[in-house]
Formats: C-alpha cells, sequence, structure tokens
C-alpha cells in the first residue's frame, strides 16, 4: 500500500469540516502513522538465505522453517542437493542446487556412513568438505548486501566464512543437541565414554583427541585453504569453538529435551522441535490407509530414510511380529533390504509424513534420528531405538531419561530380544504416562513462530 496515500485519507475525509474538528482530523493521522510504524505486525521484508545439507531428518526443518518464514512475507532461498528440489518447491521455496543427486546416492549407498567412527569422517569429507568452495560461490551470488540474512545448517562452513569475510547477518541452526557442547551435562557418543561415572578431565581429553586427531585434520586442510585464499587467518576448534554464530545460535529443541547449559555460547536460543514434513502436501498414500484400517494398529519399524543397508534390521522387525503377533509397518524407500517373504499382517511401503502416519500406530521402531524421535514424542508413542552413529545415541539416551524409550545396540537387535523389549514397553502404564505427559508438550507451530521470530530480529 502507499503509505503517502494513506497519511492523505483522513485529511481526504475532513476536508472542508469545521476548524475545530481539525485537532481530530491531526490526532488521527497520529494515530495511524503510530500504528504502521510501531505494531508487531509491521515488519521488514527479508531474504533468508537458508542451508539444508544431509538426509530429510535435516532437510525438513529447513523447509518448514523456510516455509514459515515464506508465510510471514519473506522472501527464502534454500540451497540443497538437488535429490531435494521437489521437497523445497512444493513449500514454494526458491531452490539453489548444490552437488549432484550423484552425490547424495554415493553416500547413501556406502555402508560406511553409519559406522559410528567412520560414518562421521565420511560425512565431513564428502558431505562438508567436498563442497565448501562451491557452496561458499552459490552463498556469494545470491547473497544481497543490506537484504539478505544467512541460516545455515550445523554442517555449513561456508556461511560462517562468508560471515565472517563480509560481515554478513547469520543465524546457526542445530537441529539436535549433540554438537552443542557441555561440560555440565555432556553428550552421549559412540566411540567416546561419556558416561556419569567418567571424570571431567577424561571427557575433555576425548573431545581434545577428537578435534585434533580426526575434527581439524578432516575438515582444516579445505576449510583454511578457503580461509588462506580470503585473506583469513587459520582456524582450530573448528566444531569445538568457531562454527557457532557470533550472532545467533539457535536449538531446534526444546529445554525439557535438552536443558540450556551455563558453557553453550551465551547468544543461544532454544525453540522446540519443528515437526515439519510434507503431511500438507502429500498425505498418507491410500494404500497405507487402508492397510491401517484393516486391523489393529500395527508397528512401526524404520532405520531412516538414508539406510540403504538395513537387512539385518528388517529380517529382526519381521521376525518381532511374528513372535508379537502383531502387525507390522515396515517403511523403507529402498525395498532391496526387505527380506524375501513377509508375515502375514506385515506391509512394506516406501515413504509416509510421519506427523500422519505415528498417530495410527502403536509403537515405533527407528534409529534414533531427531527428526523421527520429535514425530515420535509429538504422538506420544512408546519408543525403541537402534542408534548407530551421529546424533542418534544421544538422542536415545534423551528419550530413555523421559522415560518414553528403550534402546538396543545394533549387534544384540535380533528377533527375541527387541520382541522383549517391546513388549515391555507397550505393557508398562509408566510409560504410557510419560508419552502422554511429553506430547502434550510438543508444538511444531509454536516452534516454527518462535524461531521465525528470533532469525527476524536479527534483519
Amino acid at each position: 500500500m502507499d503509505l503517502c496515500a494513506v497519511y492523505e485519507l483522513p485529511q481526504l475525509v475532513f476536508w472542508g469540516l469545521p476548524q475545530r474538528l481539525k485537532i481530530f482530523q491531526r490526532a488521527l493521522i497520529l494515530t495511524l502513522r503510530y500504528s504502521l510504524f510501531s505494531t508487531r505486525y509491521w515488519r521488514c521484508i527479508m531474504h533468508f538465505l537458508m542451508t539444508a545439507m544431509g538426509s530429510y531428518g535435516d532437510v525438513y526443518p529447513v523447509v518448514g522453517l523456510g516455509a514459515a518464514l515464506r508465510a510471514r512475507g519473506h522472501r527464502v532461498s534454500v540451497i540443497a542437493n538437488p535429490h531435494f528440489q521437489a521437497v523445497v518447491e512444493a513449500a514454494a521455496l526458491e531452490f539453489r542446487p548444490l552437488g549432484t543427486v550423484q552425490d547424495y546416492e554415493q553416500l547413501v549407498a556406502s555402508a560406511s556412513v553409519w559406522h559410528p567412527l567412520r560414518g562421521p569422517i565420511l560425512i565431513m569429507r564428502l558431505g562438508i568438505a567436498k563442497f565448501l568452495r562451491d557452496l561458499y560461490q552459490v552463498i556469494e551470488n545470491n547473497f544481497r548486501v543490506g537484504e539478505t540474512v544467512l541460516v545455515a545448517n550445523c554442517l555449513d562452513l561456508a556461511s560462517r566464512v562468508f560471515q565472517e569475510k563480509n560481515g554478513a547477518t547469520l543465524a546457526s541452526l542445530f537441529y539436535a543437541p549433540m554438537l552443542l557442547r557441555s561440560n555440565h551435562l555432556h553428550p552421549k557418543m559412540g566411540p567416546m565414554v561419556m558416561d556419569a561415572g567418567v571424570p571431567n578431565w577424561c571427557r575433555r581429553l576425548q573431545f581434545w583427541l577428537a578435534d585434533w586427531l580426526v575434527v581439524d585434520r578432516t575438515l582444516g586442510p579445505e576449510l583454511n585453504g578457503l580461509r588462506r585464499d580470503l585473506n583469513l587467518p587459520p582456524v582450530t576448534g573448528i566444531l569445538r569453538d568457531w562454527n557457532y554464530s557470533p550472532q545467533l545460535v539457535l536449538g531446534m529443541f526444546p529445554d525439557w529435551f535438552a536443558p540450556h547449559q551455563p558453557d553453550w555460547p551465551t547468544n543461544t536460543r532454544l525453540t522446540g522441535f519443528p515437526l515439519w514434513d510434507e503431511a500438507e502436501s502429500s498425505g498418507l498414500s491410500q494404500d497405507v490407509t487402508d492397510f491401517l484400517a484393516e486391523g489393529d494398529p500395527p508397528i512401526l519399524f524404520t532405520p531412516g530414510s538414508a539406510m540403504a543397508h538395513g537387512k539385518s534390521f528388517f529380517r529382526a522387525a519381521a521376525s518381532v511380529c511374528e513372535l508379537l503377533q502383531r502387525r507390522g509397518l515396515l517403511l523403507t524407500k529402498y525395498p532391496d533390504q526387505l527380506p524375501a517373504r513377509l508375515p502375514d499382517g506385515v506391509r512394506h511401503f516406501s515413504f509416509e509424513p510421519f506427523s500422519r502416519l505415528l498417530p495410527m500406530v502403536a509403537a515405533v521402531v527407528h534409529h534414533g534420528g531427531i527428526g523421527s524421535c520429535a514425530q515420535g514424542l509429538a504422538a506420544g508413542l512408546p519408543q525403541l531405538l537402534m542408534p548407530m552413529a551421529f546424533d542418534q545415541f544421544d538422542n536415545a539416551e534423551r528419550l530413555r531419561r523421559l522415560g518414553v524409550a528403550s534402546i538396543v545396540r545394533p549387534k544384540h537387535f535380533t528377533g527375541i530380544t527387541v520382541a522383549r523389549r517391546l513388549e515391555a514397553l507397550l505393557a508398562s502404564i509408566t510409560t504410557h504416562e510419560n508419552c502422554h505427559r511429553w506430547a502434550r508438550k510438543c508444538d511444531g507451530q509454536a516452534a516454527l513462530t518462535q524461531t521465525c521470530e528470533a532469525i527476524e530480529a536479527l534483519g
């Protein structure tokens, strides 16, 4: 709307009236001007350049946040692998490609990506360092001074370099608390011993060795090579100290899941689980709807959207359903992992939005990815977790502390063991009470709104 025309509207209304009414004209003009420029509904229109690196559990929070920002009137561009182009564009966001579909498929095809030690190294090498310069170039090509705010996935080092070089505005997104290190409440990590009885000096030593032997040696050459070309000094402690935005660090999880620690960056803000998926653009398929209507709520089994090496997981899942005489729903995009024959009452489906599917099942068995954990909490479901790598160990332990989950390591993930654990979870009144308690605290829309407001404040 033309603001000048708005200001002149009261003058047109009061034109020709007696002088004694001029005071009301002036009061109306001042009130209108104050409301336009002071109300919370008045926002600057900004451009948010966001990075979404990883699997669906990493991409969905960014797309959900982007959709929320767009609904508030902003322009949003998302940088992601072309594998996720349809997801980004279905949310009416601008898509900016990084790498190729083959790059994503190469990572998915490697069984090593799920190893507790080799997996993180592989992701750092092929998922972060490999695309660092290309990502920096995409950011540089799409950044507009005075308009663009960077919103960086925690795997995105290029936005942090760009912020440091150009003085850009940057918000760092952390979907899970594992990478927000603390000497008070240590995250649980696969190959590292972080149990309560371990002395603090031993925990700090393990982190120092991991940074020195693995993180800095894997990411440092490419990162510091780029920094050298930009006339920036080299950095160490890349994921320990440097990777956080100096302006805003956003934990997209609630404080009851991971309490704010006193040694986290002082500009850290927790906003809650975003709980966004493709439910609005693609609801449950008719085949799944029909299967759910055929009998009792099934048990859902899924080892993660990017898992292509889960034959033992699905073999155990089929055995569990036979032992418990329960229906089962096996979810994977890679059907080659499935047993040649599935028991009666057990069906495979490719991919379904969890926000629609989980309220229709009895329990969920999964790998411990933060997206699956959050959706399981929101649905009020008992969860059985088989963590393999990355943040999964820490997420699983936090769910166990909340009293809603049981943990089975991969080497113990057999039909008999999983069946016993599941039976105990489903029979436990305390577990169900805890599930309902935490489900009432999950509010994805409120979390997205708080995150939007925090990022808007930067601009």
